[in-house]
């Protein structure tokens, strides 16, 4: 038995039939909702990449029906020989979903794959599906998400999430959600099999917190960088400097995730240094627009364009030390000699 009757938009065409059940309740029905579960909700997924193709892949494991759309189909595969399905288009992936969830690299990218009128999922998604963007992006974008999905009948969460490759890996991601509360408790069950969700409040505030978030990763880790480049100038050893100050007032998730990447020279993306560029210039736009001086943000921003600027924008965020190594003309590459002991 369907949990509710499908709401049609005056605008939308009422010739299609859906394939199955469960259509989402608009947050101000009344009567109580069945839980989400995988026998009642399909899914769609939009961007497999360092993290979308992890946390896809913890939604499939848990029993639910996925459908997949990225631009690269290759980078899918093991997903889609995990049992997800194939699309050809956001709306075609959305035309077999009731939810579908989002995670790609750029505002502009977020706003053609669920915008977009003749390809987006919100141009295919039915009255009473749900929009999930887990993108850092605009909050004046989720703020236009949710008005375009609350004027076609359906719902938005702007679910931004932070803890890197490993989080996604791991399904312990901080997710930060905005929204209408109510549905935003609703589909908690549902995120939990990504990582732990708080809410921030309405549409675009879980974009603000992100952008928040990022604004002190970019602080620590120019403090990371900088505290190896002068303890290796100083003549320490550097894992031993690093297990000293772990467990002291400097250690922190950054130390934790990133200070033997930098010193075993591992500058795989986990988070990709573009991405963070794109952040951060958001974050600096916001701030413009609040009237906020945050010089910390803006020397980091410069730091991480440079390393764009030499071609490193596929290197992952703690590569940062590449930036400042070139400052100082020195590297923490072993068997250099520039440190203080070696002169």
């Amino acid at each position: 038995m369907r949990l509710l009757s499908l709401i049609r938009s005056p605008h939308r065409s009422t010739t299609h039939t859906p394939s199955h059940s469960f259509l989402l309740r608009h947050p101000m029905a009344t009567t109580t909702a069945e839980p989400i579960s995988p026998s009642n909700t399909k899914l769609g997924w939009i961007g497999t990449g360092v993290m979308g193709r992890s946390m896809c892949s913890h939604l499939l494991k848990a029993g639910y029906t996925v459908t997949i759309f990225t631009r690269t189909q290759s980078k899918a595969d093991s997903l889609l020989s995990m049992g997800a399905h194939w699309a050809n288009s956001p709306k075609s992936l959305a035309s077999q979903s009731d939810v579908v969830f989002s995670i790609v690299g750029y505002p502009s990218d977020v706003r053609h794959v669920i915008l977009d009128p003749s390809s987006g999922a919100l141009s295919g998604l039915r009255p009473g599906g749900v929009l999930i963007d887990m993108t850092t992006s605009d909050p004046s974008l989720a703020v236009d998400i949710h008005s375009a999905a609350s004027m076609a009948g359906c719902s938005s969460v702007d679910a931004p999430v932070s803890g890197g490759d490993r989080g996604a890996r791991l399904a312990a991601l901080s997710i930060f959600a905005g929204g209408d509360e109510t549905l935003v408790n609703r589909f908690t069950p549902l995120l939990n099999h990504l990582g732990r969700v708080y809410y921030m409040g309405g549409p675009g505030k879980g974009q603000f917190c992100k952008l928040a978030n990022q604004v002190t990763i970019a602080s620590t880790m120019v403090g990371l960088c900088e505290g190896l480049i002068y303890a290796h100038k100083a003549g320490l050893d550097l894992t031993n400097y690093l297990n000293a100050i772990s467990t002291g007032a400097a250690g922190s998730k950054s130390l934790d995730l990133y200070g033997n990447r930098i010193l075993n020279r591992d500058f795989e993306a986990g988070f990709y240094v573009n991405h963070f560029v794109k952040d951060l210039g958001i974050c600096l736009r916001e701030c413009q627009n609040m009237g906020l001086a945050l010089p910390g943000l803006a020397l980091a921003q410069q730091l991480y364009l440079s390393l764009k600027a030499h071609g490193e924008g596929d290197l992952g965020t703690q590569a940062l030390v590449l930036a400042l190594e070139r400052l100082s003309n020195v590297s923490l590459e072993p068997g250099n000699s520039d440190s203080l002991t070696q002169k």
